[in-house]
């Protein structure tokens, strides 16, 4: 395959791709299977861009069926070095409001049987994951959204859910005293296995919704799919917009050290 048909990933919604020139989809096969749908390769401000629809373009792939590992190797297999993605998520917290934007910088896994790592053997390899997100594209996300004047929060931790349903009251009761910020289905392990594979990774997150801890205390009602789309599609001209922004001024070095994830983990 053609190498370097991208340097820029964007995994999101087929609602991006009208920021991109002159697209053109691929199918792409990787060893671990399909991914989620074809890629869109395009050009924003001269920079080489792949798109990836998270759940396919009609939203047919729930979040515990979605093929992280060939969505990532897919993307990498392009030549894209540099990930950016958006999420919708619940707020944990009355702090953050529906429409907030919230640039990640940690997470909390509470998924279970994912498929979560390219490394099976027979080489040991440990990846750290203490500071998952890209630090350089954080500054620069949090940089631009500040300049837009985004009802924004510098950071923020995601708590991952398996799904497909929504939490318990008592669930999302103790993810708030926990401390954690916000809950999404589709952060974990698509992290870390941009990690694995030595990818910047950022992710911006908008509230769509109070989740349902905050919903027990009478003040809002339990969150619904026709109210976190009907919010995160009031926020994607936003959410477009900052990730034109960013890539406009796309940094030309790397500063960050997730080239070098796989430096000291291997035995």
């Amino acid at each position: 395959m053609e190498k370097k048909q991208a340097e820029i990933g964007i995994i999101g919604g087929s609602g991006f791709y009208d920021l991109a020139s002159n697209l053109k989809e691929i199918k792409v096969e990787t060893p671990y299977g399909s991914p989620s749908d074809k890629i869109a390769l395009g050009k924003i401000a001269g920079k080489k861009i792949a798109f990836l629809p998270r759940h396919h373009k009609d939203h047919s792939i729930p979040p515990h069926k979605i093929n992280y590992r060939a969505n990532i190797y897919a993307l990498k297999s392009l030549g894209v070095s540099r990930i950016l993605t958006s999420h919708a998520a619940g707020s944990l917290q009355k702090k953050i409001k529906p429409g907030d934007f919230v640039i990640l910088d940690q997470f909390i896994n509470r998924t279970t049987g994912r498929i979560d790592t390219f490394y099976d053997g027979p080489i040991a390899t440990h990846i750290s994951t203490a500071f998952p997100y890209c630090p350089q594209l954080r500054s620069l996300a949090i940089k631009i959204g500040k300049q837009m004047k985004l009802p924004l929060h510098e950071k923020g931790t995601v708590v991952i859910i398996q799904g497909p349903r929504y939490s318990t009251a008592a669930e999302s009761i103790w993810f708030t005293k926990m401390g954690w910020d916000l809950v999404n289905m589709t952060e974990y392990p698509e992290v870390t296995l941009a990690r694995e594979l030595e990818m910047c990774y950022c992710a911006i997150a908008v509230a769509t919704d109070y989740d349902s801890g905050l919903v027990v205390e009478g003040k809002v009602k339990p969150v619904s799919s026709k109210q976190i789309i009907e919010m995160f599609s009031k926020n994607i001209s936003k959410i477009k917009k900052l990730m034109l922004k960013m890539i406009e001024n796309w940094p030309k070095q790397f500063t960050c050290t997730c080239q070098e994830a796989l430096k000291n983990a291997r035995f």
